[in-house]
C-alpha cells in the first residue's frame, strides 16, 4: 500500500498565476471544467459581424434622424428639458490617434478605426494610471467577466494629466455605482 507524504493542498491563485486576478475585486477561481457555452456565444456572434458589414451613416443623415425623432418627441418638451436631461459630468481625452470618453452613457474608448464601448452596469471597476515622468493618462475599465481593457491618451502638457483625472473622477462619482 501507497501513502502520499505530501499535504493534499490547492496552489492559491495570485496575479503571478492568473493575470486577471485582482485581490479584494475578483473571488479566485476555482479548478473547474471550462465553461466553453460563452466562447461558442462569442466566435458566433462574431461570425455575424463579419459576415454583415456595418455601413457607416453620413453625418447629415444622424442629424436629420436626430431631428424627426426630437419633433415627433410630446410638444410638452421643451429644449430646455432636452438640455437637463443632457447635463450632468462628461469627461474627454484625445490626442491624435485616440480618445477616452466617459458620460452618463458609459466609457469608451477609440484607438484610429476601432472603439469599444462599456456600459456602467457592465463596468465592474475603472482604475486610472498617471505616470510618474511622461504624458501618458492610462485609463482601465474592468468589466465582470473577468476582463479587463486599457487605453492610453498622450497629454499636450504634463499639467493637464491631474486635471483629467479629476474630470474623470466626477463623471465615476456621478453614474458609477459600486456593488
Amino acid at each position: 500500500m501507497e501513502q502520499r507524504i505530501d499535504p493534499n493542498t490547492q496552489p492559491g491563485y495570485a496575479a503571478g498565476t492568473d493575470p486577471a486576478f485582482i485581490p479584494g475585486l475578483t473571488a479566485p477561481v476555482t479548478a473547474k471544467k471550462p465553461d466553453t457555452s460563452l466562447e461558442q456565444e462569442d466566435l458566433e456572434q462574431t461570425e455575424q459581424e463579419q459576415a454583415e458589414p456595418e455601413q457607416p451613416e453620413p453625418e447629415g443623415a444622424r442629424a436629420r434622424a436626430a431631428d424627426a425623432v426630437a419633433s415627433d418627441d410630446d410638444a410638452a418638451e421643451t429644449p430646455a428639458d432636452e438640455k437637463e436631461a443632457a447635463d450632468g459630468p462628461a469627461f474627454e481625452a484625445s490626442d491624435r490617434r485616440g480618445s477616452i470618453t466617459a458620460d452618463r452613457e458609459g466609457v469608451r474608448f477609440r484607438l484610429d478605426d476601432q472603439e469599444a464601448e462599456f456600459r456602467w452596469d457592465e463596468i465592474g471597476a475603472v482604475e486610472v494610471k498617471i505616470p510618474r515622468f511622461g504624458r501618458r493618462f492610462t485609463v482601465t475599465v474592468h468589466v465582470s467577466t473577468r476582463r479587463w481593457f486599457n487605453a492610453e491618451v498622450e497629454a499636450p502638457a504634463r499639467s493637464s494629466l491631474k486635471g483629467w483625472a479629476e474630470e474623470l473622477d466626477a463623471v465615476l462619482d456621478a453614474y458609477f455605482e459600486e456593488s
